[in-house]
């Protein structure tokens, strides 16, 4: 059967989150939702993932799809092309920046801790007791180093924790971060586990993907951004249709377009897409 778009509005560019997005939770993709997004990228559709992801974190997922879509990754830091496995763009925190940030932060939370990515993420460089997922403690671009380290070089994030546990409300410390770094950097959070992440000021998914979508000449209004998370809120906001998961965070909830009648869990990206796209398909 032929594919056809539907003419009932415009849509030019897809763009979706990541975790608890377009993923699973246990970090799969499935086969339906990867044939979904080869059917709109070979009926002409812009695909892009945007993502507070690290290039590092990047791979399995592209081994899960048969599309090579660029990506917006670290919050709209660096935008990434997998093919050549080159940057294409990025907007750093600049040491003096970094170095104040921390300074502001620590003056406030005296236990907090940080790790910066680097080169896309590439890398992660962070403080010795900064805990690491046991996924990543023997990865070669992740390490611990002195903290005058973590601030001699640009980096795509600053990655800030209350302390060694972590166990704080994670969108009270985004808010305390967020205000303690008000006029010097952007500051927001992709998860529940404390982790606040701070990209330059300026930079959100949402400027990430502008400037995907101006190098394709697409305007706002013909794209459709879906998300879950607090990170996601300047993207679903700048879209011209922004989507909120089933599963969503309630302030995403609250202030999407619209909502996916499924959850990440069963295929909600690919079932709203197929529903809003394509005529005359099944799953």
């Amino acid at each position: 059967m032929s594919l056809e778009i539907s003419t009932s509005l415009s849509t030019r560019l897809v763009a979706t989150d990541l975790d608890g997005t377009l993923v699973r939770d246990d970090r799969s993709i499935s086969a339906y939702t990867a044939e979904t997004l080869r059917r709109i990228a070979d009926a002409g559709v812009a695909v892009v993932l945007v993502t507070g992801r690290p290039i590092r974190w990047l791979h399995n997922v592209y081994d899960q799809l048969t599309v090579r879509p660029l990506a917006v990754c670290a919050n709209g830091a660096v935008v990434y092309e997998p093919v050549g496995d080159d940057i294409v763009h990025a907007v750093s925190l600049s040491p003096a920046t970094l170095a104040e940030a921390c300074d502001r932060l620590r003056a406030v939370v005296p236990s907090v801790l940080f790790a910066v990515e680097r080169d896309g993420g590439r890398q992660m460089l962070h403080e010795r007791a900064y805990p690491v997922g046991p996924w990543e403690m023997d990865h070669s671009g992740v390490r611990p180093e002195p903290f005058a380290v973590l601030t001699s070089a640009p980096a795509a994030k600053l990655l800030v924790r209350a302390g060694p546990e972590g166990t704080v409300d994670a969108d009270e410390f985004t808010a305390l971060v967020g205000t303690t770094l008000a006029g010097l950097a952007e500051a927001t959070n992709s998860s529940s586990s404390g982790v606040v992440e701070v990209s330059a000021a300026g930079v959100t998914k949402a400027s990430g993907l502008a400037w995907v979508a101006e190098s394709l000449g697409v305007a706002a209004h013909d794209v459709v951004a879906f998300g879950d998370m607090p990170n996601d809120l300047p993207m679903l906001a700048w879209a011209g249709r922004g989507v909120a998961m089933a599963n969503g965070h309630p302030a995403v909830l609250a202030a999407a377009h619209d909502v996916t009648a499924r959850s990440n869990e069963d295929d909600g990206v690919a079932a709203y897409l197929e529903s809003l796209l394509f005529q005359g398909l099944s799953r």
